[in-house]
């Protein structure tokens, strides 16, 4: 019965195979053995020459000419004419689609891939190339920036007024009805480290057309003046158009995209900004951005309200409320009244390490804990927090930092929180543009004459450019990647200006509103990240009609570039850097001035 249900016969014929399974076993082990011997017997004899076959492959591949980018070539078609004056993160047209609390919507809200523009903007209809500075500072080409608004609405302060072919900026404002030379004399008088060289850097919130801005230039203070996009006024493009620095932006729900501790002086004139509401969140932004020592000015409402409550169409008991609300907030965040006198107030910000230790963590506003890093500014939401200053740092503060112009070249304090900064690399670096710049004026003469005024350094490391071209009549807006190390503090230090940017996005500014573009490896270190189209039409965006772009560039990218120039009809010719290098080369581009082929007769 076992038999037949196939169970015995089951267990026989198992034995039956357990001998010939295991003489096989021990044929394969020998086998594997043999085989090892052997391959361990040829490894021993490779390994005896591993160092010299990895240098021999390290060197050879140093001596190896890396093949140039290849693109093929393209032609970038015209946008239409209704996008001659396109910002693409400030767009009015997408402003429905984002929240009107605390005006987010003009904040910067960039197009997502599918919707970005691959197309030149054409400029508008009778554009002309800029009048040249200093002239532009007090009038430019109706055409080129054609919005009348301000000219209708702020016909009685004298912003700015058309005649014939001209806008004409006479220097009026709301708060400075006399003229902006009179207005900044007083200011002068109240603020006597103005004339000194102890003030270099400021910024302008709600600048209007920047008419302070420019009176400052004068004065060897260099301002970045700041207004957000609108449908009407074009402020910024009335600013950059003059050769005024400045840039849009917005005190919103999102940091400024500068390092704190950086200006020497912030400025509102009646710029309407409700300072103590939101649990003080915008003065808190001026205190991040504010050297220790720094001054805040404020002209307009409430200062003065004894005498100007009328005209601000409130009561006396209302304006002399918001006044002490204004002086409670700033003393709780270690300010003092500096001086005051008739419209302007001047607050001073503390250098005092011990006032910032007093500010509780339950107080109003509280101090800001270690966590929330100062200098984190790109798409960084605003807190109600009080930011103090690092107390290791003895040499940023207004008093302590050199003056100007001696500060230009000397080491700042903070060069040493960069990755791998010293005082030793800041000497060399400044030494090394010295000597770019003098290169670059041979191969560009247009560089310190008045074909240039306003120019961008797209990826700076130090301002090292900027520094070595100081004494020409022009002034330079200094980028630092907010992906690259944070090198914008000591540019701060230096006396020079510049903002954070994400290359891979539009930068905060209208078209046509700079004369020279420079870029020293920006592909090379972007690229993996930001694609080359994008970047070189937004140049296109930026670049004046008959402005200029130098790019030094690694041998890789060089060719591709200057294909892909010719097609946004710019005309590049490649040059040898200073030192003729085989792995970097230079491409000095020239803008050429189109009009749209749909352009109106005239």
């Amino acid at each position: 019965m076992k038999y037949k249900d196939g169970k015995l016969g089951h267990k026989q014929d198992k034995n039956a195979r357990v001998l010939p399974m295991t003489i096989l076993l021990f044929v394969l082990c020998g086998f594997s053995f043999y085989l090892g011997g052997i391959f361990c017997s040829e490894k021993e004899g490779v390994n005896v020459n591993t160092a010299m076959d990895i240098e021999n492959l390290v060197t050879s591949s140093r001596d190896t000419v890396v093949s140039p980018l290849q693109l093929k070539p393209v032609v970038f078609q015209e946008c239409s004419k209704e996008y001659q004056d396109y910002t693409p993160c400030t767009d009015p047209r997408k402003w429905k689609k984002y929240g009107f609390y605390r005006l987010t919507f003009m904040e910067r809200h960039c197009p997502p891939m599918f919707e970005r523009k691959e197309c030149l903007i054409p400029p508008p209809d009778g554009y002309k190339p800029p009048i040249r500075w200093p002239k532009s500072k007090d009038e430019c080409w109706y055409r080129n920036v054609p919005y009348d608004w301000i000219n209708k609405q702020k016909s009685n302060q004298n912003w700015l007024r058309k005649e014939g072919e001209k806008f004409l900026f006479p220097g009026g404002g709301t708060m400075f009805p006399n003229g902006v030379s009179a207005y900044v004399d007083l200011m002068q008088d109240l603020i006597p480290e103005m004339k000194d060289g102890t003030i270099r850097t400021a910024i302008d919130t709600g600048c209007g057309v920047a008419s302070w801005g420019g009176d400052l230039l004068d004065r060897g203070i260099l301002t970045v003046s700041l207004a957000p996009r609108d449908n009407h006024e074009a402020q910024v493009q009335f600013a950059l158009e003059r050769g005024i620095p400045a840039i849009l932006g917005i005190i919103s729900t999102q940091r400024l995209p500068f390092p704190s501790s950086s200006f020497d002086m912030a400025h509102c004139s009646r710029c309407l900004i409700p300072w103590t509401e939101f649990g003080g969140i915008y003065l808190l932004e001026i205190n991040r951005i504010l050297r220790p020592g720094g001054l805040w000015v404020l002209s307009g409402p409430p200062v003065n309200y004894e005498n100007r409550w009328r005209g601000w169409n409130t009561t006396v008991e209302e304006q002399r409320s918001d006044y002490e609300k204004l002086q409670e907030l700033l003393t709780s965040m270690c300010f003092t009244l500096y001086n005051k006198k008739d419209d302007i107030a001047v607050w001073q910000k503390s250098t005092d390490p011990n006032c910032f230790d007093k500010i509780a963590a339950d107080a109003y506003p509280p101090k800001c804990d270690d966590s929330l890093e100062p200098d984190s500014a790109w798409y960084s939401p605003l807190r109600t927090c009080v930011i103090s200053p690092d107390p290791k740092l003895k040499r940023t503060s207004l008093m302590a930092i050199p003056k100007w112009p001696d500060r230009l070249h000397t080491s700042p304090e903070r060069v040493s929180d960069v990755y791998g900064g010293s005082s030793g690399t800041f000497k060399h670096d400044d030494s090394k543009w010295m000597v770019r710049a003098k290169h670059y004026k041979k191969l560009l003469p247009a560089i310190g004459t008045e074909k240039i005024r306003n120019v961008m350094d797209m990826n700076t490391v130090y301002g090292g450019f900027a520094a070595a071209i100081i004494d020409d009549p022009l002034w330079v807006m200094n980028v630092v990647s907010s992906y690259a190390a944070n090198t914008l503090p000591v540019v701060y230090d230096r006396g020079l200006i510049g903002t954070y940017h994400d290359w891979c996005e539009a930068f905060s500014t209208y078209p046509r509103t700079y004369d020279l573009l420079h870029l020293d490896g920006l592909f090379t270190a972007e690229g993996h990240r930001c694609e080359m189209k994008y970047v070189l039409l937004e140049m296109d965006r930026i670049l004046r009609p008959n402005g200029y772009a130098i790019i030094r560039e690694s041998s890789y990218y060089v060719d591709a570039v200057a294909s892909m120039a010719k097609g946004m009809r710019w005309g590049c010719r490649k040059e040898e850097t200073e030192y003729s290098t085989e792995k970097e080369k230079m491409l000095i581009c020239h803008k050429k001035l189109w009009y749209s082929s749909s352009r109106k007769s005239r």
